[in-house]
């Protein structure tokens, strides 16, 4: 496979479920591997492989930028179109997730993602300690939307500073895309500090929310081309095409949404037109820094709040590399993301018995 660069996939068809069931490991160079488990309705299984090693190799990249030792991972267990899963089945579906990640020897640990929860880690947790983000009830870290949603607003706060000179979002304008776990708490919290808030979603039931925060309400598209200061992403991925660059509006986007960029080459189109754009899995990083600060490394609560408040200086700082080598962030934080990797790889080599 061109490109390949992890360390172990392993690919095994559930003995319970019947259903593929996928870990990629992209890299412990840092540490252990950790990353989502993703269940997800996929027409072919290898569009689940194709997500799983993607979306790991974006883990040790947020990882690394976010200054956790720690590498990249992902599970997806890839559903095909038309099956869905009763509760018998979805918890087979987990105990074989469980089994993958167990005869991988520590080397990964799991969380919750799109189409899991903090109780299907507490399921998965019956057959391997190698699992975080369990109900709190169960000692686990639990709902990790909140933490992503402050660790977005930290990062806000940074862009704010970049764009106005002075973190406070009072009176900035803000569009949001996609009012769902995160989102709507992303949307609160801007609320209460006083940003001016246009925000759509593609569910209408959602307008009660921009109604009770005063916020206007848009539909999908006419909030990602609005006229604002900052575009912040938090539904799905894929929102940012070539083609719908030259419409934007904002002077900057940056939001929790995973891949929104389509292809790479789209960072580059917004650079062109001086759009600041912030690499999704740096700013989404607030709700695994504080899950594996809380459950993995046995930190306090206050230990994991300053880590998540800390993705504002993270971003500052990658915002002034981009402006200083006339760069994008997202090239600023790829080589962050290489050197702290090479860094780690080096210390591996000088230990007594490296090979």
């Amino acid at each position: 496979m061109p490109g390949f660069d992890h360390e172990q996939v392993a690919v095994h068809t559930g003995p319970r479920s019947g259903l593929p069931v996928i870990v990629a490991v992209h890299s412990t160079a840092l540490g252990q591997a950790v990353g989502g488990c993703r269940i997800w309705h996929y027409p072919d299984w290898r569009d689940g492989l194709s997500d799983a090693l993607r979306l790991s190799a974006g883990m040790t990249a947020k990882c690394a930028v976010a200054g956790l030792a720690n590498g990249g991972g992902k599970t997806v267990v890839a559903v095909p179109d038309g099956v869905e899963l009763d509760p018998v089945r979805r918890r087979h579906v987990l105990y074989d997730v469980a089994d993958v990640i167990t005869s991988l020897d520590g080397r990964y640990a799991t969380g919750p993602d799109v189409g899991t929860v903090p109780a299907d880690m507490a399921v998965i947790g019956e057959r391997t300690p190698h699992v975080f983000c369990r109900p709190a009830r169960q000692a686990g870290s639990g709902d990790s939307s909140p933490h992503t949603a402050a660790g977005t607003l930290a990062a806000l706060r940074a862009v704010g500073r970049r764009l106005h000179g002075t973190p406070s979002l009072t009176g900035r304008r803000l569009a949001v895309i996609g009012l769902g776990n995160v989102g709507e708490k992303i949307v609160r919290l801007l609320a209460a500090e006083g940003a001016e808030l246009l925000v759509g979603d593609i569910d209408p039931g959602k307008r009660a929310l921009a109604d009770e925060v005063g916020a206007t309400w848009g539909e999908p598209a006419q909030v990602v081309t609005a006229d604002v200061d900052i575009l912040v992403p938090a539904a799905l991925g894929g929102v940012l095409t070539e083609e719908i660059v030259p419409g934007l509006r904002c002077a900057a986007i940056a939001g929790p949404a995973n891949n929104q960029l389509t292809t790479p080459a789209v960072a580059d189109l917004l650079h062109r037109r001086d759009i600041i754009w912030v690499p999704d899995y740096v700013v989404s990083a607030g709700g695994v820094i504080r899950a594996l600060t809380v459950e993995l490394d046995r930190g306090t609560a206050d230990e994991a709040l300053a880590r998540v408040q800390n993705i504002e200086d993270t971003v500052t700082a990658l915002l002034a590399t981009s402006e200083r080598t006339g760069t994008t962030p997202a090239r600023a934080a790829s080589e962050l993301t290489r050197l702290r990797l090479r860094a780690a790889a080096a210390s591996r080599r000088s230990e007594p018995g490296f090979d």
